[in-house]
């Protein structure tokens, strides 16, 4: 489980209705986590949204959080895979 890496509760957005800037808060932190915290965070953030216990407001909190952990997560693999590229001869040169 996630420890302190949880998107910001509904109060803690209470301002970003009135556009001060809540997106930075939602996704604060996220590129600084590691593959396995941030995919362990979006798991976390899967499971409260389909639980259908948390309120709509918290609901739309958490999934920007997650969308931004998911995109996170791509990128983290995605490098790993042009890294996995880089290092492993092309197909063609085999032939």
């Amino acid at each position: 489980m996630a420890t302190d890496k949880t998107a910001p509760s509904v109060n803690d957005e209470a301002g970003d209705a009135a556009g001060t800037g809540g997106d930075a808060t939602i996704t604060e932190g996220v590129g600084d986590l590691s593959y396995e915290q941030a995919r362990e965070e979006l798991i976390d953030i899967v499971a409260k949204i389909e639980s259908g216990t948390v309120p709509l407001e918290e609901s739309m909190v958490l999934w920007e959080r997650g969308e931004a952990l998911a995109a996170h997560c791509q990128s983290k693999l995605d490098a790993a895979q042009a890294q996995l590229d880089a290092s492993t001869p092309a197909a063609e040169d085999e032939a």
